[in-house]
């Protein structure tokens, strides 16, 4: 039997939020059927972390795997998550409960932001500047491998130049980088969410593109592949595959 896939997202006051990866939930059911899917929240929204694992040890099995719902390795994938599955592994012994990586990292996510930036801008365009629009990070590591995001994408399209802006305090906001980007030649300028789901902190990227008149393309949301690397991140802890040490 194989164990169930226990998705768990950090929550959010915006009901908008759990209904984005309650769908997105549905996407990773439709495309394995054959797998039991549980959601779960850290924080703020029902059903908890620690109450989903209690339904997974009541239903008898022997194994389970938490996939964080995160795209960086920040505090919450460093610290929260595993800080719950440590005292549940304590509270119900017979259970095996494994950690998958944070979504963050793999080139399906990074696909799946490409497709939603293209639906709202040609990508194949020289003159264009794209602002990697992220909550941001306390945690250094984890702000960089986003701006690494951008560079890739930078020399893959060759645009005029690509950065990163953030919605919190933890650098260059979002104005700062559409301003940034247009001095340095960009002629038109796109903002790509490198988040997971509508909230009240991408609420403050939206009105930072309106405010400049700049395209705001749609979260990752339920987009198919990000279904997909929920499935592989499930799929590489099932099988015990190492997780990377990234930021």
């Amino acid at each position: 039997m194989l164990p169930p896939l226990i998705a768990v997202a950090h929550g959010s006051r915006d009901p908008r939020s759990a209904a984005t990866v309650a769908a997105l939930m549905q996407e990773v059911r439709a495309q394995r059927p054959d797998l039991d899917v549980r959601l779960a929240f850290l924080d703020l929204n029902a059903p908890r972390l620690p109450d989903v694992i209690a339904g997974v040890a009541a239903d008898e099995h022997r194994r389970a795997v938490v996939v964080p719902l995160l795209l960086g390795h920040a505090f919450h994938a460093r610290v929260d998550v595993p800080g719950e599955v440590r005292r549940a592994a304590h509270r119900h012994p017979l259970l095996d409960i494994g950690v998958a990586e944070v979504l963050g990292g793999d080139d399906r996510l990074e696909d799946a932001a490409l497709d939603r930036l293209a639906a709202v801008t040609p990508l194949h365009d020289p003159r264009l500047g794209v602002v990697l629009a992220a909550i941001g990070s306390s945690h250094a590591p984890a702000n960089a491998a986003v701006a690494r995001i951008a560079g890739r994408w930078t020399r893959r399209f060759g645009w005029a130049g690509a950065a990163v802006g953030y919605a919190t305090a933890n650098g260059p906001s979002v104005a700062d980088t559409i301003a940034t980007l247009r001095r340095d030649g960009a002629r038109r300028v796109a903002v790509a969410p490198w988040i997971l789901a509508p909230g009240l902190l991408p609420d403050r990227i939206d009105r930072a593109a309106a405010d400049h008149s700049v395209p705001v393309a749609a979260p990752l949301g339920t987009h198919p592949l990000v279904a997909a690397t929920v499935l592989g991140r499930y799929d590489d802890a099932a099988a015990g595959v190492p997780r990377r040490a990234a930021g």
